[in-house]
C-alpha cells in the first residue's frame, strides 16, 4: 500500500476502514488527493467570497480608490501548512469544529494582563487612547524586540493525529521566540492548581504543556513532574508554534477534554515567566498587579463585555477620561484583566470533544452570525510588528506619512450584522467611524449602531480601527477604511447601491473628508458634533450627497461657531441639508444619550446616485497618499482630473449633461423649526432644526450637450455613456485657462 499523506494516514488510523478529509469521510477517489487539494475542498465548504456582487466593479470609472478593489492580501499568520487545513474563523472570541480541527480565534491587541496599578511609563497611557484605555495594567519591556505585543494570541488550534495530538498557536507578533512563553492547561482536577514557572495564576488542570522560549515541556499538574515526549517546531515567518504531544505522553480518553491557555514572556535566566515590576524598563514589564500574575493574554474568552458610553453622562471631558479607565471595555479584555488580578483563571476554558474531531463533525455554533462582533483581516500594508505608540498620527494637521500605532498586518474592525437574513439584493453598508481617542469598539453594543443597522431591509454597520486613535482618516487610516470595506464585501452579501456613512467627532470629520473625496461612493452622510474647519474647501463636492448634521450648542471640542460655519457653507451652496442643533448638549451628550432614530430615518434613503446630471468636484491632490493607493481624482462620470497649477492646491470643476434629460434643481427655501428628541438615556433634548431640500428633478428633452465650468483644472476625462452623451456631443467650456477634455473610448 503506498504511503499516504500525513493527514489522511491519521484519519485512517482513527476511523478504522474509512478515510477522511477536512473532518468528513472521503470517497476512495478523494482519499488519494494531496493535502493541498484537501485544504481547498475544506475551504470551499466554509468560505464564500461575495466581492463580485458586493462592490461596484462594472462602473467606469470605478468609484473610490484603487485599494477598495485590490486583491485580498495573504497574511503568513493565517496560512496553513502540514496537516492544518481549516480556514480561520476571523471573528474574535469565536470557536468552531472545522475540517477535523478545533479552532479558537482571540481578540487582537488585548494583551494587557492583570488589572493592577498603572505603569507611569506605559506608552499606551501616554498615547491618544484617552477614551479607550485598557483594563489590564501590564506594559511590555521597552526593548523593541517585544513590539509592545509579544504575547498577543491570534489563534489556538488542536487536532488528533494517528499517534499524537497536535496543537498550533499563532501570535500576532514574534520577533524573538526566546522571549515568549505560554502554557496550555490540559484536563481537569478537583481543585485549582498553580500554573508552573511562576505564572501567578491557577485553575483546574491535569497536565501543563508549557513552551518556554524554544523548548517545550509536559508537566503533571500538582507534582510538576516532567513527562517526556512533546515536540516543538516554531515557524517564525508565520509566527506559529507547532506542538506534537505523542500518545505515549498523553492522549484523550474519549471524554471532552478541558483546555485553557495563557501567554506571557520568558525569563531565560530565572527559568520562569518574566515577572512584572511597578514600572517597565528595557528588560522588565511594568504595571504589576498585587497578585503577581505574569500573563498578558488568556484564550477562550467569548463573553467579554461591550462598552457602555452611558457612564459618561453629565461628565466633563476630563471626568469622562477617568471613567473610561474605570469601565475599560474597549479592548474586550475586562474579564481577563479582573481574573488575572485575582489569580483564578478557571473561567477561561473550553471542553474539546475529540470524538467529534475524529468523526469529522463540523460545528459552527460558536461562531456568531448576527449582532456585534470584532472581525480580523489581513492588510496589504505592514510597517513592522505589533504596536508603535510613537507612530501615532497626532491629529488632522500631523506630518505625513503616518503609519498609525497599530503597525502590523493583521487588523481588527467592529461590525454589527442585522438580526434578519440578508435581503435578496444584499445588505446595505453603513460606515460608522470612531472618534478621536476612541477605538474600533466605540459603538459596540450601542443603540447607535443597532438603529442604523436595523433600518429598512438591514445595513451592516462597520467601524474600522483606523490603525489607531488619531488618524483622522487620512493616509493609512483612510486606506484602512477601504480595506475593511473590501473585507466586509468578501464575507457578507452587500448591495453596492446602498451605502451611507456616519461618525462622531473625528468620525464625523472623517465622514466629511471621505465623502468629499469620493462622493460617488455614498448616498448620504450623517456627521455628529463635527465641523469642516480643515476640509471646508472640499464641501462643494457634496452636491449629490445629502447631509444630516447633529451639533451641540455647548460643545467643548467642536465649538458651535465652527459647526455653524459648516452649516452656513452648505446652505450657501444650496445643498440638501438637515441639521439638528441640540440646545442643552455638550460634545459627549450625543454618545451618552445614544438615541439616533432620526438619523436612521434620514439614512434610510441610501441609494447611491450613479448618473447625476450635475457634478461639482474639488480636486485636492495634497490629500492623496500614493503609497497606500488612496488617490481621489474622479467623481461619477468624470475621471483623470489634473490641476493646472499645483501651487494653488485645489481646482474645481462643475459639469452638467443635458443628455440625461433632467434639469438642475434650484434649492427650496431653508426651513427652521423647533423640536424635542426623546427616547434616549437623558431628559428629552430640545433642538433647532434647519432643513434645505430640493424639489423632484424636472424632466426636460435630452440633448447631446455638455456644459463644463472649471477653475485651475488642466484636464478631465468624460465617460459619455454614463452622462447620456455620444462621442459627437457638443461641449461648452468656461475655464480660467487651457482645459483638455477627453471623451472615454471616443
Amino acid at each position: 500500500m503506498p504511503k499516504l499523506p500525513h493527514a489522511t494516514a491519521a484519519c485512517l488510523v482513527l476511523l478504522g476502514a474509512s478515510a477522511c478529509q477536512g473532518g468528513r469521510p472521503l470517497s476512495s477517489a478523494e482519499s488519494s488527493a494531496p493535502p493541498t487539494e484537501q485544504a481547498e475542498r475544506c475551504h470551499e465548504r466554509l468560505v464564500a467570497d461575495h466581492r463580485a456582487s458586493s462592490l461596484p466593479w462594472t462602473l467606469q470609472p470605478r468609484p473610490g480608490p484603487a485599494v477598495l478593489y485590490a486583491e485580498p492580501e495573504a497574511a503568513p499568520q493565517l496560512e496553513n501548512t502540514g496537516h492544518w487545513q481549516a480556514p480561520p474563523i476571523l471573528i474574535s472570541g469565536a470557536s468552531a469544529y472545522r475540517c477535523g480541527e478545533f479552532l479558537y480565534q482571540d481578540w487582537l491587541y488585548d494583551d494587557h494582563g492583570a488589572a493592577g496599578l498603572p505603569d507611569p511609563e506605559d506608552p499606551q497611557a501616554a498615547s491618544a487612547y484617552l477614551f479607550s484605555p485598557k483594563a489590564g495594567s501590564l506594559s511590555y519591556p521597552q526593548d523593541p524586540v517585544y513590539a509592545n505585543n509579544a504575547a498577543d494570541l491570534v489563534e489556538f488550534r488542536v487536532r488528533p493525529l494517528a499517534d499524537a495530538t497536535a496543537f498550533r498557536i499563532t501570535l500576532n507578533s514574534l520577533l524573538d521566540p526566546d522571549r515568549v512563553a505560554f502554557t496550555i492547561a490540559i484536563g481537569d482536577s478537583p481543585d485549582v492548581v498553580d500554573w508552573p514557572y511562576e505564572a501567578g495564576v491557577r485553575s483546574p488542570a491535569g497536565w501543563f504543556l508549557s513552551v518556554k522560549g524554544q523548548s517545550v515541556e509536559l508537566l503533571e499538574a500538582g507534582s510538576l513532574q516532567a513527562i517526556p515526549g512533546p515536540r516543538l517546531q516554531i515557524d517564525l515567518l508565520r509566527r506559529q508554534y507547532h506542538i506534537t504531544l505523542p500518545h505515549s505522553a498523553w492522549r484523550p480518553d474519549g471524554q471532552p477534554v478541558r483546555l485553557a491557555a495563557g501567554f506571557g514572556l520568558w525569563d531565560a535566566q530565572g527559568q520562569r515567566y518574566l515577572q512584572p515590576a511597578a514600572s517597565a524598563d528595557v528588560t522588565t514589564p511594568g504595571g504589576a498587579a498585587p497578585g503577581g500574575s505574569a500573563l498578558f493574554n488568556m484564550a477562550f474568552r467569548s463573553s467579554e463585555p461591550t462598552p457602555d458610553f452611558t457612564v459618561f453622562s453629565g461628565r466633563s471631558i476630563a471626568d469622562a477620561a477617568v471613567l473610561a479607565r474605570t469601565q475599560a471595555h474597549w479592548w474586550r479584555e475586562r474579564l481577563q484583566a479582573d481574573a488575572l488580578r485575582d489569580g483564578d483563571v478557571s473561567a477561561f476554558h473550553v471542553r474539546v470533544d475529540f470524538e467529534r474531531l475524529v468523526q469529522g463533525i463540523d460545528d459552527e455554533s460558536g461562531v456568531p452570525r448576527a449582532g456585534f462582533m470584532n472581525r480580523i483581516f489581513a492588510s496589504r500594508f505592514s510597517f513592522g510588528q505589533g504596536v508603535d505608540y510613537a507612530s501615532q498620527c497626532g491629529g488632522v494637521s500631523a506630518a505625513r506619512p503616518c503609519d498609525g500605532a497599530m503597525i502590523g498586518q493583521l487588523q481588527p474592525y467592529a461590525v454589527y450584522v442585522p438580526d434578519n437574513p440578508p435581503p435578496p439584493e444584499g445588505y446595505g453598508l453603513t460606515l460608522l467611524l470612531h472618534a478621536l481617542s476612541a477605538n474600533l469598539n466605540q459603538y459596540l453594543g450601542s443603540r447607535h449602531a443597532r438603529q442604523l443597522g436595523e433600518r429598512g431591509a438591514g445595513s451592516i454597520v462597520v467601524t474600522p480601527a483606523g490603525r489607531g486613535p488619531d488618524g483622522f482618516y487620512f493616509d493609512v487610516a483612510e486606506a484602512d477604511v477601504f480595506e475593511v470595506w473590501q473585507d466586509v464585501a468578501r464575507h457578507y452579501p452587500l448591495n453596492p447601491e446602498r451605502v451611507a456613512m456616519s461618525g462622531i467627532s473625528m468620525g464625523g470629520i472623517g465622514s466629511f473628508r471621505l465623502a468629499t473625496r469620493y462622493p460617488d461612493l455614498f448616498a448620504r452622510i450623517m456627521p455628529v458634533v463635527a465641523a469642516t474647519t480643515s476640509y471646508g474647501d472640499l464641501l462643494p463636492s457634496l452636491r449629490n450627497v445629502p447631509v444630516m448634521m447633529w451639533t451641540s450648542l455647548f460643545d467643548e471640542l467642536q465649538n458651535v461657531a465652527w459647526t455653524e460655519e459648516t452649516i452656513s457653507s452648505l446652505l450657501d451652496l444650496g445643498y440638501r441639508l438637515d441639521s439638528y442643533r441640540f440646545e442643552t448638549w455638550d460634545h459627549l451628550t450625543p454618545s451618552t444619550n445614544d438615541q439616533y432614530a432620526p438619523g436612521a430615518a434620514f439614512l434610510l434613503d441610501d441609494a447611491v446616485p450613479r448618473h447625476p446630471p450635475g457634478i461639482t468636484y474639488v480636486l485636492k491632490p495634497a490629500e492623496d497618499e500614493a503609497r497606500v493607493d488612496v488617490i481621489a481624482d474622479k467623481a461619477y462620470w468624470l475621471s483623470d482630473l489634473r490641476l493646472r497649477d499645483e501651487g494653488l492646491g485645489t481646482g474645481r470643476i462643475d459639469a452638467y449633461s443635458e443628455g440625461l434629460g433632467q434639469a438642475l434643481p434650484d434649492a427650496l427655501a431653508a426651513v427652521q423649526s423647533l423640536g424635542i428628541l426623546e427616547g434616549g438615556n437623558h431628559e428629552p433634548a430640545p433642538y433647532t432644526r434647519r432643513q434645505l431640500q430640493w424639489p423632484e428633478p424636472a424632466d426636460q428633452p435630452a440633448a447631446n450637450r455638455l456644459h463644463i465650468s472649471a477653475s485651475n483644472i488642466a484636464s478631465v476625462t468624460v465617460h459619455p455613456q454614463r452622462a447620456g452623451l455620444s462621442c459627437g456631443a457638443e461641449i461648452l467650456i468656461d475655464s480660467d485657462g487651457p482645459l483638455e477634455v477627453s471623451l472615454q473610448d471616443c
